[in-house]
């Protein structure tokens, strides 16, 4: 693709970051494509309920993740259900490369490619994915109906699924390296009043175990205080850690902040030109569905004025007289 065929803007991810970029960058009149290897959504296709998008009290995570692609559809937002390999920043135009091997180009590029769930990098945790070891309640709780199963965490993630598993679940733990959570205060109350749920305090996961060639039948814990250590049957874990930004294609020359999260000023521009950061992969103080949409439009409407300033630059140059 020649500059003069090069797209105006392309955004990579389509959680609710990258949908809502390319919904603005679309009534900007930008030549755009969104590039998404999974489903349209992101993290929030992986939540039962969404309680805190304004203007709706309460609406499926996946639900909520469909409307946002709609929305962006009916703009004739063009989707190309592919992954992203590289992206090779240029002076002038920016070149993403797809694992199809084409390559596509763009004068701005939006990166939304959002956080994938921390690991306790214990043993047992790996060996038994998927075998009573998961990261998704939503997805998994259907299997644990009637049976005891552990969450380990303490912020909104890990008590928001741990109510949700208690509609399935004979019994949830939630064990917790402190001795109060992190949660919002709303869906703390919500945990302490739900007689399925009881509060492992100061306790950590060290070993996830599982009976021979079959499923998770406990976990070791260990007291932060004591040092002690007891083994606690359950028959699953969900691991709600907190999230690692997917940072591996984001291009070297942009800083990066000790945890692995892009840095960018208030446009969502790193360092690079052109280049913009947004939703879960961005340094920022809060993560929400809300702040990853803010991240979007602001992204977007950054790249408009980046990609306008741009051709008027070059039609300006192109205007001089021939001395």
């Amino acid at each position: 693709m020649s500059q003069a065929e090069a797209y105006d803007l392309i955004i990579v991810g389509g959680g609710p970051a990258g949908l809502t970029a390319g919904i603005y960058a679309m009534r900007a009149a930008l030549k755009t494509v969104l590039i998404e290897k999974g489903p349209a959504g992101g993290q929030i296709v992986l939540s039962d309920e969404v309680e805190n998008w304004p203007g709706t009290e309460r609406i499926g995570g996946t639900e909520l993740a469909m409307n946002m692609a709609n929305h962006a559809d009916s703009y004739g937002l063009e989707v190309r259900n592919q992954e992203v390999v590289a992206i090779e920043p240029g002076l002038d135009i920016h070149t993403v490369r797809l694992d199809s091997g084409e390559s596509i180009t763009a004068h701005a590029v939006i990166l939304s490619t959002g956080g994938s769930p921390r690991q306790l990098n214990i043993p047992g945790e790996n060996e038994f994915y998927g075998k009573g070891v998961s990261y998704c309640a939503v997805c998994d709780g259907f299997f644990f109906r009637g049976k005891t199963v552990m969450v380990i965490g303490g912020g909104d993630s890990a008590v928001e699924e741990s109510l949700y598993l208690a509609k399935l679940a004979k019994r949830v733990y939630i064990a917790h390296r402190r001795d109060a959570l992190r949660a919002s205060r709303i869906l703390q109350q919500r945990a302490m009043n739900d007689c399925n749920i009881e509060i492992l305090w100061n306790s950590v996961p060290v070993e996830i175990h599982a009976a021979p060639e079959g499923p998770v039948d406990r976990v070791t814990l260990k007291d932060t205080r004591s040092g002690e250590t007891r083994e606690m049957p359950v028959d699953g874990v969900f691991i709600f850690i907190g999230f690692q930004p997917n940072n591996a294609v984001v291009p070297a020359g942009i800083k990066l902040n000790a945890q692995g999260y892009v840095i960018t000023d208030a446009k969502c521009e790193t360092d690079i030109p052109g280049i913009f950061a947004v939703g879960d992969l961005r340094e920022k103080y809060a993560r929400q569905i809300v702040t990853a949409a803010a991240d979007g439009a602001v992204a977007a409407l950054a790249s408009a004025h980046f990609v306008e300033t741009k051709k008027a630059t070059a039609a300006d140059t192109c205007e001089l007289p021939v001395q």
